[in-house]
């Protein structure tokens, strides 16, 4: 496959991808979600993804303290390092690196899932059986990623803030509450909102991308590992251009957070 034909059958896809998000709207009703399937999606999505995003968001937590910290203390702003973090954590890196992770880990699974399914004909059979692939399939997963993601990043929010206050407690010496006195000084109602919305845009965006690149597989077993890698890094650019959007819609112009520092 040359590269032109390469970026073609991409850039089709990706409008498929959009057609998808129309059919689930227009899809979506109360009556016609399957209770059963949902719930299962969760378990995926949430549960079974909790213990890679907290690791994650402690080791991010740690890792932002100790290159602010010691740069902070440095001008003598040492008793800012917990507000720093707090905000950076809850708008930019919990609801961001949360949805990296679970674009790699569920994602992944969507296409892959989907795409074998489509091509050993389950889909096909789907339709004989007068069942709808979208309301059965990809609604409640588009559902769970919605639902469990905003979940996912409040606890990767406090898990992150958690292995922040520990490297600065421990190895900078740093007051616990003047670390969260500092953290709840600089946070606002909005910065919490902007972090449930930006994950419940980024949990949409994973689940249309893996389902659509599933539900587009042709090729047997190799489109099935071709669709699995494009729907992951196909996600990813969605997750870090979408976030550049909302965070210029939420955030640009002048901040308040450090007002009366």
């Amino acid at each position: 496959m040359t590269l032109a034909s390469g970026l073609k059958q991409w850039g089709q896809r990706l409008v498929a991808a959009m057609f998808l998000g129309g059919q689930i709207l227009f899809h979506l009703k109360p009556h016609k979600i399957h209770r059963r399937n949902t719930l299962e999606q969760c378990a995926v999505v949430g549960p079974d993804s909790l213990l890679i995003s907290l690791v994650t968001a402690s080791f991010v937590g740690m890792v932002f303290t100790i290159q602010v910290a010691r740069e902070f203390i440095n001008f003598g702003a040492g008793n800012a390092v917990g507000g720093v973090l707090a905000i950076a954590l809850t708008r930019e890196l919990a609801p961001v690196l949360t949805a990296v992770v679970i674009a790699g880990r569920v994602g992944s699974a969507f296409a892959a899932e989907i795409g074998t399914m489509q091509v050993t004909e389950q889909i096909d059979a789907l339709y004989v059986l007068k069942t709808d692939p979208i309301e059965f399939l990809v609604i409640p997963r588009m559902l769970a990623c919605c639902a469990m993601l905003p979940i996912l990043t409040i606890l990767s929010l406090i898990t992150g803030m958690a292995g922040g206050l520990l490297i600065a407690t421990t190895v900078y010496d740093l007051s616990d509450t003047v670390f969260l006195n500092s953290a709840q000084n600089f946070l606002g109602l909005w910065d919490l909102v902007s972090a449930l919305i930006k994950a419940v845009v980024f949990g949409a965006l994973i689940a249309i991308i893996g389902c659509n690149w599933g539900l587009t597989t042709t090729g047997g077993a190799k489109g099935v590992g071709q669709s699995t890698t494009t729907a992951v890094v196909t996600a990813l650019l969605a997750i870090f251009i979408s976030n550049f959007l909302l965070s210029w819609i939420m955030f640009r112009g002048a901040g308040t957070a450090f007002q009366g520092f």
